[in-house]
């Protein structure tokens, strides 16, 4: 197995057994005899999770999960596994991605270059033909934003989005499964692009702000139902 396949796969099981066992995880030994790969492998991979504040290890005693120190980096890892994440950290995780990009649509207005323009226009096109073809945005939706993000020109705001990003993403093409969420959607990137266009700061926060309103009720309808759950 692949080390990328490989550390996913060892986290899912790992935190499978250990939600079953009172938060205690296999061993090194029992791992490495789950796997059929040396220790060695198995090693570095709980050194990563260690890292991470996933597991910790405690002296005599084992390897445990560190449920209570999950931080966004701990989140990101669950989602692109595939591993269940928490409704309630999933929309705090939106809520302060909603923060932050309508703070980023304001700096895009007065940072965005020709270059950021025209990869959202791009996007913006290729909305257009998905909707025609009865298609959903999910994946141009994530693109746009990300692009908006981008154009503020600092790379650290833009790799904290991307990682506010990865919580959501696997969900997005049950969001934009709806053909009118579709096109409600694309009708409001259009108008964002427009008060970018015109260097426009404040419009264009005030309407993320109202474009990001309809994600959060999404989200929040979803804590509901889902409330004492996991997601997957």
């Amino acid at each position: 197995m692949q080390e990328k396949e490989f550390l996913p796969t060892l986290a899912s099981h790992l935190i499978a057994v250990a939600e079953a066992n009172s938060g205690k995880a296999p061993s090194e030994r029992e791992l490495a005899e789950h796997f059929t790969v040396s220790r060695g492998q198995v090693r570095e991979a709980l050194a990563i999770l260690e890292a991470m504040q996933v597991i910790e290890r405690r002296a005599k005693s084992g390897i445990y999960l560190c449920k209570e120190r999950r931080g966004i980096e701990q989140l990101a890892f669950f989602a692109r596994a595939g591993l269940p994440l928490d409704p309630r950290q999933i929309y705090e995780a939106v809520e302060v991605r909603k923060i932050h990009e309508i703070k980023a649509a304001e700096l895009a207005a007065e940072r965005a270059t020709e270059e950021n323009f025209a990869r959202l226009e791009v996007i913006l096109d290729a909305s257009e033909k998905r909707i025609a073809a009865g298609e959903g945005l999910s994946q141009l939706d994530h693109d746009f934003h990300l692009e908006i993000v981008r154009a503020t020109q600092n790379e650290v705001f833009y790799n904290l989005c991307t990682t506010f990003y990865v919580l959501s993403e696997n969900r997005l093409p049950i969001y934009f499964q709806n053909a009118n969420r579709n096109r409600q959607s694309h009708g409001e990137h259009q108008q964002i692009y427009e008060a970018l266009r015109r260097r426009d700061g404040a419009l264009s926060m005030a309407l993320m702000n109202s474009h990001l309103r309809g994600a959060m009720s999404y989200w929040s309808e979803l804590l509901e139902a889902n409330d004492g759950e996991t997601l997957q």
